[in-house]
């Protein structure tokens, strides 16, 4: 392309390998990332083709989906025949030469977790995962998407995917974040005023002050939930702030490429498909309350006309008020908010109080191993603790069923995780999304709760 281009356009066009005669790109692959629910899979087709993995040192990885997070756990898993996901796992990619972060690893952690801690992720890289929140690591900078195994196995063989190159968008927050609004909130508001629909085969940069204030970790709970917008992908254009949180890292570079990372911006006249404009003072704490991410409001809203399915479901009719529901599960994890500055709000929240006798289960689970260590050095989890919650290893957990933990039909649940369809936490689970801040508040009122009200 020539003129100005967009951030994802540039990543694009220095990973162009070729286009073919349809129009479609091939697009060479710098990370390759697997988890154990897909990579056994994945690594065993390869082998039985005959077919090496072309980079190893480019292939990583790890056991996050359906690990027992419960205190003292091995390969041992309450979903029936998990532990054979598990060990294939590992006996796969030891074949393959490919660097494990095995159960018991110092580690270990849920993908999109780890691979920003650990530097694997950078500035400027594609990365692909057979997981549809891969798009979170677009935070720093990289173009990073979901993929099927077959396209992983593809991935590990060739070094390079066939795509089509997305359609570009920029979300622009301007203003800045009231107290006890987080990145989070951001992206349920940005859900319910666009659809979950919004950003289909589009590649979704967010930007604006309120973009750029944000944390690091923040933005990557921002660029989580691109999926759950129906984007390719979510990116933010990396800055000093990305620069000096990577530096360091295990497998960043010693000496960054100030120059070639600095350039890593839209240019000024860029062009994008479509362009959304977002007041950030003027969201408040948001809280799903149907079964689609879109189906969103204020924590101090009435719950809205909607599809008559979603309303059955939930068991909420049009008009109710959402604050005050009672809620049987509090669950602070997953890859969108379950890290460091996550735990440290939600504890912030809960200092000195104790959960609502009425709550059967609050859980919390880093992460990461990492993460689960520095919140113990600051004593993070004696707090979460002496209020009532469960304090875990890490791992994906309940942010889905696959994990093998759930609840009666008709329990339910507020969770930090990313989203609330039908049965995502179990059959007949009903599942409200929310902040960290917004759980905490929640599961000390034993009812949906306003994070602001405890201030």
């Amino acid at each position: 392309m020539t003129g100005p281009r967009t951030l994802v356009d540039k990543i694009w066009d220095a990973h162009l390998v070729s286009q073919t005669a349809s129009g479609a790109s091939l697009i060479a692959i710098d990370r390759v990332f697997l988890h154990e629910r897909t990579g056994a899979s994945a690594l065993k087709s390869m082998a039985a083709a005959g077919r090496p993995v072309r980079d190893p040192a480019r292939v990583f990885a790890v056991m996050d989906h359906i690990v027992d997070t419960r205190p003292g756990r091995g390969d041992q898993t309450l979903m029936p025949g998990g532990q054979a996901f598990i060990t294939e796992t590992r006996e796969a990619a030891l074949a393959a030469g490919i660097t494990l972060f095995d159960v018991t690893d110092l580690d270990q952690g849920i993908t999109h977790v780890i691979s920003p801690e650990l530097g694997i992720v950078l500035p400027g890289l594609t990365l692909v995962a057979p997981d549809s929140h891969t798009c979170t690591q677009g935070a720093l900078g990289a173009l990073a998407w979901g993929i099927g195994s077959s396209e992983a196995e593809h991935a590990m063989a060739t070094g390079v995917l066939r795509l089509s190159r997305p359609k570009t968008m920029r979300v622009t927050f301007t203003g800045s974040l009231a107290p006890h609004v987080s990145a989070k909130d951001m992206a349920l508001h940005l859900l319910a005023t666009h659809g979950a629909g919004g950003g289909a085969g589009h590649a979704v940069e967010f930007a604006g002050p309120a973009v750029a204030a944000l944390d690091m970790e923040a933005r990557m709970t921002l660029c989580n939930m691109a999926t759950e917008f129906a984007a390719m992908t979510g990116i933010i254009a990396p800055d000093e702030l990305t620069f000096d949180w990577l530096a360091g890292r295990r497998y960043a570079p010693l000496q960054f490429d100030g120059p070639v990372w600095s350039d890593l911006k839209s240019d000024d006249g860029a062009r994008f498909d479509r362009e959304i404009v977002i007041d950030a003072s003027s969201i408040a704490p948001m809280i799903s309350w149907g079964t689609s991410p879109e189906h969103s409001i204020a924590v101090d809203a009435v719950v809205p006309q909607g599809p008559d399915r979603a309303h059955s479901y939930v068991g909420l009719e049009p008009g109710v008020r959402l604050a005050g529901t009672p809620i049987d599960v509090a669950f602070i994890g997953s890859c969108t908010n379950s890290r460091l500055s996550d735990l440290r709000r939600a504890a912030a929240l809960v200092k000195g109080r104790r959960i609502a006798a009425s709550i059967k289960a609050a859980l919390v689970v880093p992460g990461s191993s990492a993460v689960k260590r520095a919140a113990e050095a600051e004593g993070l989890d004696q707090i979460f603790r002496d209020a009532g919650f469960e304090w875990r290893e890490s791992g994906c957990s309940l942010c889905f069923y696959a994990g093998g933990e759930g609840f009666a039909p008709g329990s339910r649940t507020i969770s930090t995780t990313n989203r609330n369809f039908e049965g995502r936490q179990g059959p007949g689970i009903r599942t409200h999304i929310a902040s960290p801040e917004t759980v905490a508040a929640s599961a000390l009122a034993g009812a949906i709760a306003d994070p602001r009200r405890l201030s």
